[in-house]
């Protein structure tokens, strides 16, 4: 077996097995919200988006529409392309077309993270082996989360079902304690969707979460934009 595939594996197992936790607290939430056991576990192999299968999943009990969906997962899972592109610079050229849209299923912040710290050129083997095992976790995870669900009595389902919501905080309060302006527009995006539940609960939740995102993120740009490298420089 190839070395590479073998050295992804090994570097992907701290991934599964946070993936583990967090995915089966998205399994319990997906029960929650009355879809089955299966499509949950489908959901989850078939994404590999916490924060867009968390928000999907929300957007299908509130039986909204399509263009709702379409529009929530293009803003939350916009990043992935961003981060395709910056982890494209460190692909070896073996890492053709087909590789490339292969390995762009499994691209998530943590792989992402991963593979872009690597010192030496990004081989399809090595990032194969690396969604593999990562991927495995976050299926699992979803699928025992998901039966749990069903099988677990409903004071301690809720109480696991935080689970997600702690993976997103993990994800904000870093950033946000280092840098005040992080903070600001959290606590702006929070504000904007406060005032849709209270001031206008007729907007359905996708599309306030997609507002909310969008106006905090432009008014952050407006108050913080960051300086070109090349004034930085000067």
């Amino acid at each position: 077996m190839n070395s590479r595939f073998l050295q992804g594996m090994r570097h992907g197992i701290p991934i599964m097995l946070g993936y583990l936790s967090v995915s089966f607290g998205f399994g319990i939430l997906a029960v929650q919200l009355g879809l089955s056991v299966f499509s949950a576990t489908v959901i989850s192999a078939t994404n590999l988006t916490s924060a867009g299968q968390a928000m999907g999943v929300q957007v299908i009990a509130a039986a909204g529409t399509l263009w709702e969906m379409v529009l929530t997962q293009l803003v939350i899972n916009l990043r992935y392309s961003l981060m395709g592109i910056s982890l494209s610079q460190k692909l070896a050229p073996s890492f053709t077309t087909p590789h490339r849209l292969v390995a762009a299923y499994g691209i998530t912040d943590e792989i992402f993270a991963v593979a872009s710290s690597q010192n030496f050129a990004v081989t399809p083997a090595y990032m194969y082996g690396l969604i593999v095992v990562s991927a495995a976790g976050w299926v699992s995870g979803t699928l025992l989360g998901a039966a749990a669900g069903q099988l677990l009595p409903a004071a301690v389902t809720d109480a696991m079902g935080i689970l997600l919501y702690g993976m997103f905080l993990a994800i904000i309060l870093p950033p946000a304690r280092r840098q005040p302006r992080v903070l600001f527009v959290v606590i702006f995006a929070a504000a904007v969707s406060v005032l849709f539940w209270h001031a206008v609960p007729a907007v359905p939740d996708g599309f306030a979460v997609i507002i909310s995102a969008v106006v905090a993120a432009a008014v952050g740009a407006l108050l913080f934009p960051l300086q070109d490298e090349t004034e930085a420089t000067a």
